[in-house]
Parts: structure tokens; sequence; C-alpha cells
């Protein structure tokens, strides 16, 4: 039996011409390199990881708190905002929400939540970097955080909680009105 041999030609495929490239590609290559003639980057955020990092819901008084003939307990909420940068562009969120119930000056339960989202972000100008840390980010996990304490105080007995969306950017506002006047009192001398 003879054995075949096949050989191969070296084919090379002719190097693409700038007229051969989709405007797509010569977006794409503009953006990476600034320096060629290409905009700067669209700013991006990126939701890397979301996470409870912690919950808790006390119900001292049950059974009795969870009568129907009681009249309604007065609910007092309160969100707050923390955040932890991990580098330069990656930013830890939390959303710290409690909902305290009260009836007649007893506690009726404590519903408690520090629910996380871990970010990365770049193209963001560094007087934007702040708002975005602090109003976009939060906005981002509020909807999972109220479905947490809604169940949360569900599966206590309750109705469940249902939280308006909170104003993050007031919220941000009155942060820096109160920095800015911490920052003033400090400058004066008595």
């Amino acid at each position: 039996m003879a054995e075949k041999k096949t050989s191969k030609k070296n084919t090379k495929k002719p190097a693409k011409k700038a007229a051969d490239t989709t405007p797509a590609e010569a977006e794409s290559k503009e953006a990476a390199n600034p320096d060629m003639g290409g905009e700067v980057a669209q700013p991006m955020l990126r939701i890397l990881a979301q996470y409870t990092k912690d919950a808790s819901f006390e119900n001292p008084n049950a059974p009795e708190s969870l009568r129907t003939d009681l009249p309604a307990p007065s609910i007092n909420i309160g969100i707050e905002i923390g955040r932890q940068m991990i580098d330069e562009n990656t930013v830890e969120v939390v959303l710290m929400m409690g909902a305290r119930a009260e009836r007649d000056g007893k506690p009726v339960f404590l519903c408690e939540l520090e629910y996380a989202g871990l970010f990365s972000f770049a193209g963001i100008a560094e007087e934007h970097i702040q708002p975005m840390i602090l109003i976009e980010c939060p906005r981002l996990l509020f909807p999972f955080a109220r479905q947490i304490m809604a169940e949360m105080t569900q599966n206590g007995g309750y109705p469940p909680i249902l939280l308006e969306p909170p104003d993050f950017a007031a919220m941000f506002r009155d942060e820096m009105m109160r920095r800015a006047g911490q920052a003033e009192g400090s400058d004066t001398v008595n």
C-alpha cells in the first residue's frame, strides 16, 4: 500500500486594511486608545456582587404582640449608607436599614439589615465619584434590600414592610451640607 502524502500550501490572509474594519471595531479601538484621536471611554459602573452582610429580626413580645385586636404599632425606619474603597476603582457600598416597631412604649419588633454591593467603575470624573457611590450604588441595591426587609417582617408574623424608595440624592446633599457646616465650625477660633 502506498502512502499518501499531502502538502499544505502556506497561504496567508491579506492584512486588513483600514477600510476593511467595521465602524464598531474602529470605535472600539479609538475608545481603548484615546491618543489615536478617539474620545475618552464612556463612564462605566458595574455590579460585581450583591450580598447580605447581616440580618436580624427580633420579636421580643411574641406571641402577645401578634394579637390582631391590638392597635397597629408605630414604626420608625432608618436608612444609612456605608462605603469602603477596596481599591481605586472598586468600592463596597452597604445599605444599613432598620425598622423598629413599638406599641404603648413596648417593642413589638426590630428588623435590621445590612445589604451590600461590590461595584467597579471606570471613566468617571473625580468630582462624580462620591455622588455615584452615595446615590447611584444605593439606588441599585435598594429594591433587593427592600424585598428582604419585607420578607423578614412577614416571616415574623407581621404585614410586610413596603418601604418607599428614599431620595438618595437629597440624602447626599444633606450629608455634604452637614460636612460643610462641620468644616466651617472647626475653622472658627473661639
